[in-house]
């Protein structure tokens, strides 16, 4: 009894410090020694767009020599856009994310690359592991959009998220030698 007791407590405690984390903060799983210890670090980004904060939450991982699009991330099936947990996507205010309206919250979010294009899924599920990405998941999707996608001439070795803002803001993903730009603007 005290074990099981033990054990229902340890798997509700993620559910309660992702609850007590701040709005729009990364959570993870796992205490600091155990994420010291990750292959892929935890990172982050963020931009402000129309006068409120964007963040974009992900694990890094590394190329260290493997092929990557295609390779490591095969074409034609989902991935989680990073490493351990799904990449988050946290806007406060409704917006239009690849062509997918949303309202303002945390998403995740996990693509389907192609050699030329990557459909980007927006999703509820956002308190998961990032794999697998199965039907339980793809039930949670509020849409998909599709977007193109750009060479690099000098191949990243990191996965990079960044934020960028301007005439458009957009979402930028680059890795390997591969370059996407995912459209993020406020609702109308």
């Amino acid at each position: 009894m005290r074990t099981t007791l033990l054990v229902m407590l340890g798997a509700a405690l993620p559910a309660v410090l992702v609850a007590q984390a701040p709005a729009g903060a990364c959570t993870h799983r796992g205490n600091a020694a155990a994420l010291a210890q990750r292959a892929s670090p935890l990172d982050s980004a963020q931009a402000t767009i129309d006068g409120a904060t964007v963040k974009v939450c992900y694990g890094r991982p590394s190329a260290k020599g493997r092929a990557i699009m295609g390779g490591l991330v095969p074409f034609g099936e989902p991935w989680r856009l990073g490493a351990n947990e799904p990449t988050r996507l946290t806007l406060p205010f409704a917006a239009v994310v690849a062509g997918v309206r949303v309202e303002a919250g945390t998403y995740s979010l996990y693509v389907v690359p192609q050699q030329a294009a990557w459909e980007v899924h927006v999703n509820r599920a956002v308190e998961r592991w990032g794999i697998p990405i199965d039907s339980a998941v793809v039930m949670q999707d509020v849409g998909k959009g599709t977007v193109p996608v750009e060479t690099l001439a000098q191949p990243v070795e990191q996965l990079t998220l960044s934020l960028a803002t301007g005439a458009t803001s957009e979402l930028v993903v680059e890795w390997e030698k591969t370059r996407v730009r995912i459209p993020i603007r406020k609702a109308g």
